[in-house]
């Protein structure tokens, strides 16, 4: 995407018409809107067996599924059904390890989910098929409204445990789906269930960004004729206005504090990036060299900020300390980087990269400088790390509709997310929910 282009398209005038929610509000919307295509895995799989948990048939929601589902996805399990062992095995004492060492299976997960008053109690337990020790166990009160939560935190406990990475399920993911002339803001869970509409306008909706602690967004609204950054509280659907100085206000990004948001401003000529407070307040510049200068991301340590910037004669990523001073290039490698974003480790940048094949998503490693091509398609931009970094979110275009995918940073997992309608765009990767 050409920076002058996406610029000129930020100063567009809009008219007014959004209506904003309360996520609260709008539950009975929650279903898949997403379907998760795994296209490719990792070179090593870990075989576990899954059984169905006890009395979980008598649930909305079982939980074995969403488990079984989430590791599969992540490319990095071979997931081996159990429901068929007799008798099926719900605590560790109860494992008969001959069938499932027959299965190829090295671990095993049980459980069990049991009234508990007016909610339940889920156990779960992961146990090596070998030797039945009990690797790690896991114990929950819920109700039945939690339950798809539950499996997702199951889910994390196993891949933290047998890859020793943190966890990535139990997380949300933010885009822009647009239909027709409607463009919708939607929270959906990591594997796309429960979609629920943030908010909904005839004009454009931009650049959603997770606050640290995942409970607001900030996005960019036409709503009043002109690009202005809002901040929204997805509990209670209150939002205000960070950022609506005269000319564009656009491509927010939230301080590891969440008390500042970066921004994009060209009320001064050219487009600058600026700190601003989460209220509004205390708009500090921080660019002062190029026409264009956007795309801001903090750095883990919230002391600097990665962007792109054109001062060089073409858009490369580079980084400004808070504290002031110049701005280091970071990228040397092609004619055009963008979209710059570091792992919560620092050690790794997503970014698009433009070659021969067109725009792809990208990994630098900070160490090295040396940059690792991981899609092919040629049409692709605003990638997102996961919670753990293992993952990339971005979006493409697949015949001439946008659409999400994800890729592992090592490029050999590989995901497509399909929607059940429109055009999907602009994603945002949440932190895990606590």
């Amino acid at each position: 995407m050409n920076l002058t282009t996406a610029l000129q398209t930020l100063t567009k005038l809009a008219r007014h018409g959004v209506v904003a929610f309360a996520l609260g509000s709008v539950a009975a919307a929650a279903h898949a809107d997403m379907t998760i295509e795994v296209v490719g895995t990792g070179a090593d799989q870990f075989p576990i067996a899954i059984a169905p948990f006890q009395s979980e048939v008598q649930q909305k929601q079982p939980i074995t599924p969403v488990v079984g589902d989430d590791l599969t996805r992540s490319g990095l399990f071979k997931v081996i059904g159990a429901g068929d062992l007799s008798p099926v095995p719900y605590a560790p004492e109860q494992i008969n390890n001959g069938p499932l060492k027959s299965r190829g299976a090295q671990t095993v997960l049980v459980g069990s989910i049991t009234p508990d008053g007016d909610a339940f109690m889920v156990k779960a337990s992961l146990v090596d098929v070998a030797s039945k020790n009990v690797l790690v166990n896991f114990s929950r009160r819920a109700s039945a409204n939690q339950m798809r939560r539950t499996a997702h935190q199951i889910a994390d406990m196993i891949y933290t445990k047998l890859t020793g990475e943190g966890g990535l399920f139990n997380s949300r993911i933010a885009y822009v789906l647009k239909m027709g002339k409607r463009y919708e803001l939607q929270v959906a869970d990591a594997d796309g269930y429960g979609a629920q509409t943030v908010l909904a306008s005839n004009q454009p909706i931009m650049s959603p960004k997770w606050s640290p602690d995942g409970g607001r967004l900030a996005y960019v609204s036409f709503e009043e004729q002109k690009p202005i950054v809002y901040a929204q509280d997805l509990g209670t659907g209150k939002r205000w206005k960070v950022a609506a100085f005269k000319g564009s206000n656009s491509a927010p990004a939230w301080a590891p504090n969440g008390q500042q948001l970066a921004v994009t401003l060209t009320k001064e000529g050219g487009s600058q990036l600026f700190v601003v407070g989460v209220d509004g307040g205390n708009a500090r510049r921080l660019s002062n060299t190029g026409e264009i200068n956007t795309e801001a991301s903090f750095t883990p340590d919230g002391g600097s900020v990665l962007f792109t910037s054109d001062r060089g004669g073409s858009p490369q990523i580079y980084r400004q300390p808070l504290s002031g001073g110049g701005a280091e290039r970071m990228t040397f490698q092609g004619s055009y980087n963008a979209s710059g974003k570091l792992s919560p480790d620092g050690k790794t940048m997503t970014l698009i990269s433009r070659g021969d094949r067109g725009y792809s998503v990208a990994v630098m490693d900070m160490a090295s400088r040396q940059i690792q091509i991981l899609t092919d398609s040629g049409f692709d931009d605003a990638p997102t790390f996961s919670p753990n970094g293992r993952m990339i979110l971005y979006e493409t275009d697949i015949g001439g509709r946008g659409q999400l995918a994800a890729v592992s940073s090592d490029g050999r997992v590989k995901q497509r997310l399909r929607s059940s309608s429109g055009d999907v765009r602009q994603p945002a990767w949440g932190p895990l929910l606590r």
